[in-house]
């Protein structure tokens, strides 16, 4: 069997679900708000950003709004919004953080408030 795209989920493509989980977006908002969630760790590319939306298209994670759909409407812009998979498959992968979390706490690496 052929390997998947999306087996495991590449960091961008996961940060990209997250960024559309409850609110469309368009590319360069997408950008801006993975390297707020990331605090500035993950910063997309557009060669990135693209060919992982692209891939999430391919996989129907995410879907294309009209042109006219998004809340900063413009012809120019492009905006998507997270499927029913792609919001299954986000908290998935959240699901699985924090159960690593979880343990990486029982076993006193992590420590603090923030984690």
């Amino acid at each position: 069997m052929p390997k998947r795209k999306l087996d495991p989920l590449p960091s961008a493509a996961f940060n990209i679900l997250l960024a559309l989980a409850g609110e469309d977006l368009h590319g360069y908002a997408i950008m801006r708000q993975v390297e707020r969630q990331t605090r500035g760790r993950v910063r997309l590319g557009p060669g990135t950003l693209y060919g992982s939306l692209r891939t999430l298209l391919e996989a129907s994670l995410i879907e294309e709004l009209d042109g006219n759909s998004g809340p900063d409407s413009s012809e120019r812009r492009r905006y998507y919004r997270l499927t029913p998979a792609g919001l299954r498959l986000v908290r998935s992968e959240v699901e699985g953080i924090a159960q690593t979390l979880r343990v990486a706490r029982a076993k006193r690496i992590l420590r603090g408030a923030d984690v």
